[in-house]
């Protein structure tokens, strides 16, 4: 299209939606960081939280009034500063007044303001009311001073504050969270007394290192009485970075064969901790435990009891393993990234952060005095005047009633100013008989008393300084209290391993040819005269212990394990162990072992090939199981062979024929997986109509049987003799009658 005919646009802009899609979202990026999420260093509020207590100020919802509908301030908030959403805008004000959450409450509720249970569980706003608490006086107190700027509202409409004068750092006190656009802020709480001494310390010698405020900010302050149980080089290096991270941990004790949890960490749920215990109880994780109750209260608001089975117990090493695996131990994330002085966010030191705010106080406490002094500047002035009219009162009144422009006369005839002037004039003149010179000059004797003051304060540093510490020292003998979470030094909780946990017990793990398995107690077990689903029965049976692993093998050679108290229990019919696992298509569960990870067995194909592994090599947490056996085509997995001693025990290998093989176990390779050596041959010839039936493994000493139908014959340590060859041989023929062999078994 030629340029001379292009259609005109008018009344707006066009840009690429490249740059309009990067400019909109770096727009709403800065108005997140710094209109929303993150809080300002000089009051430690976000904007929501300084305009919910501004307007309860401007409500005269103050400590000492009647509380009002928390509706009512909502209301408020949303209609003349924060047009957001009213639930969201209720949550921040909840927050500020749940005592489980914040160190220092700003507002004070009456209704249900929610439980350490569940801090949102509160109730709506028509049903609740508030006002705010006698600290939130740090915040507000100098407002009407001259201390702050102010700001119009989103409509224009009104003013707010764009700050507060706050008198203590409100943000180490009560902390905040806050998740930004490509940053977030986790400001732990204090302890108000430890901040204002380690202000003052940096007040009096401004070259202190972190270190030495350290001696005063011990760590962090939270609404709990749970430990901090972070190291201190750990704290120090926190609060030298602004970057960190702190751990707490439940406060118990021992009350005869119980154990009474007092107190949980920060934000730690005790309904989340009981499930939790409860829990692992019911999976047999905790056989210590025998009862879980929860005893709180209004007189003990945490109050946790374990019933442990008997007085033997380990209590140390029972509430280790707990903190390592509930809730009644926590770790919470620190970074002091905070909007500076200079509007932008920052992590900043603790150092930093103090240096900076108590700029930040002092240059409040001087605009505060710059403001008294004009109002005490402008009442001398006013003052002047007023004697003026007092030593000449009847000539002021003769100008005020005579003249017909009275406010001129009067100031060519006495020298004042208009301001003067107005004064005199709307004095009313009852007042004005009644004033007394030494009123007067009692008065403007104060007033100047108190601007030399104010003067000398300003022009001097150090007097300045000395204000801003005695009102530091002031406000924490008014608000400050004990430190509620103590720093202790401890070790790391480790949990006990489920092996340790579960008792000990010998156990008998049956599968069958379908593949369901069960575990029954006790090793005395008839596997095969236990009861079997239609269809089914006995495929093999282990004998283990409740506390270690199982293996199972496939037909393609791969292994699965899992923990043998996991098992179903033997009065059924146990589970698939399908279920668990996630063999290949066509695959079928063959053979089982157990033992030690340490035990030794020979695991062997019906083609004559295996080889020596531990047993920790069947083990592993894969659902789909490990290569374990390289099977030939056709080959099929034997039972695997207990291994005793590599130094003495004998394999013992047969085949459906009759042939028999010995050989000493130290003939074979130890492999963690494989095809093996040869134990037995087979001649090429006979492969598809022979094939290893069994393999066993013989102590030196020991009997073996050999299985045929109905029918058992055992063979001595010194019958063996007669079949004992090198590895990979043909071995000897059983004796006529029994070349029709069905298994192997050691006694």
């Amino acid at each position: 299209m030629n340029d001379s005919v292009r259609p005109a646009f008018h009344g707006f802009e066009q840009i690429p939606l490249r740059e309009y899609a990067e400019r909109a979202y770096l727009d709403y990026s800065m108005y997140v960081v710094l209109d929303r999420a993150l809080p300002f260093l000089g009051d430690g509020l976000k904007p929501v939280q300084r305009r919910i207590i501004y307007s309860m100020s401007e409500l005269g919802l103050n400590a000492a009034s009647k509380p009002k509908k928390s509706a009512r301030t909502v209301g408020d908030v949303i209609g003349k500063y924060h047009p957001h959403g009213d639930s969201a805008c209720y949550e921040a004000m909840v927050l500020m007044a749940q005592p489980f959450s914040y160190r220092y409450p700003l507002v004070e509720g009456q209704g249900n303001f929610g439980s350490t249970d569940d801090p949102k569980s509160f109730a709506a706003m028509r049903y609740t009311e508030s006002k705010l608490t006698p600290i939130a006086e740090v915040l507000l107190g100098e407002l009407g001073q001259g201390t702050v700027d102010w700001t119009p509202n989103f409509d224009g409409t009104l003013e707010e504050p764009s700050w507060m004068p706050a008198r203590l750092p409100h943000l180490l006190l009560n902390g905040t969270t806050g998740i930004a656009v490509g940053m977030a802020t986790d400001v732990p709480p204090h302890n108000l007394n430890e901040v204002v001494s380690a202000c003052v310390r940096l007040l009096d010698d401004p070259d202190a290192t972190t270190r030495d405020l350290c001696e005063h900010v011990l760590g962090p302050d939270y609404p709990t009485t749970a430990e901090i149980i972070t190291p201190r080089a750990d704290l120090l290096q926190m609060y030298e970075t602004g970057l960190g991270s702190v751990r707490a941990r439940a406060v118990y004790e021992k009350d005869g064969n119980n154990i009474v949890v007092t107190a949980l960490p920060y934000q730690a749920s005790p309904g989340k901790v009981i499930e939790q215990i409860a829990t692992q109880m019911r999976a047999k994780k905790l056989p210590w435990l025998e009862d879980l109750r929860d005893e709180s209260d209004h007189a003990n608001p945490t109050r946790i009891v374990l019933v442990t089975r008997s007085n033997r117990v380990d209590t140390d090493q029972l509430m280790g393993h707990l903190f390592a695996t509930t809730d009644l131990e926590k770790s919470y994330r620190v970074n002091f990234n905070v909007i500076g002085l200079d509007g932008r966010p920052q992590v900043k030191g603790l150092k930093q952060f103090l240096s900076e705010w108590l700029h930040f106080r002092t240059d409040t406490v001087t605009r505060r005095l710059k403001h008294r002094l004009d109002k005490v500047e402008r009442r001398l002035h006013l003052l002047a005047g007023l004697l003026v009219a007092f030593l000449n009162l009847d000539e002021v009144i003769r100008i005020i009633r005579t003249e017909d422009e009275p406010k001129a006369v009067l100031m060519a005839r006495f020298g004042l100013t208009e301001e003067q002037t107005d004064y005199i004039l709307e004095t009313r003149l009852r007042q004005l008989a009644r004033l007394e010179e030494m009123k007067i000059r009692g008065e403007e004797a104060e007033l100047i008393a108190e601007r030399d003051r104010i003067q000398a304060t300003l022009e001097s540093k150090a007097k300045l300084r000395k204000l801003v510490k005695d009102e530091l020292l002031a406000d924490a003998k008014k608000f400050g209290d004990a430190r509620r979470s103590p720093l202790v030094a401890r070790g790391a909780a480790q949990a006990i391993s489920e092996s340790e946990l579960v008792p000990s017990e010998p156990m008998t793990v049956v599968l069958s040819e379908k593949g369901w398995v069960r575990a029954a107690k006790g090793h005395d077990i008839d596997a095969g005269g236990l009861s079997y689903r239609e269809g089914d029965g006995l495929l093999g049976a282990a004998k283990a212990r409740s506390t270690q692993q199982v293996a199972f093998l496939d037909s393609t050679g791969r292994a699965y394990s899992t923990v043998v108290h996991s098992l179903p229990s033997a009065r059924g019919n146990g589970e698939p162990l399908t279920g668990r696992f996630s063999p290949a298509a066509g695959a079928s569960f063959q053979t089982l072992a157990s033992g030690a990870d340490d035990d030794r067995f020979v695991l062997a194909s019906s083609h004559g090939y295996g080889f020596v592994t531990r047993f920790e090599n069947l083990t592993g947490r894969n659902k789909a199981g490990k290569a374990m056996l390289s099977l030939t085509p056709g080959a099929k997995v034997l039972q695997p062979a207990a291994v005793g001693a590599l130094d003495q025990d004998r394999v013992v290998a047969v085949t459906n024929v009759g042939h028999l093989l010995a050989f000493p176990v130290a003939e074979l390779p130890e492999l963690d997986k494989g095809k093996g050596n040869k134990l037995i041959d087979i001649p090429k010839a006979k492969l598809g109509t022979e094939r290893v039936v069994a393999v066993a493994v013989v102590p030196a000493g020991g009997m073996l049987t050999v299985k045929s139908g109905a029918r058992t014959m055992s063979l001595s340590w010194k019958d063996l003799e007669a079949y004992v060859g090198a590895r990979a041989t043909r071995g000897g023929l059983l004796p006529r009658g029994w070349q029709k062999v069905d298994g192997l078994d050691v006694g």
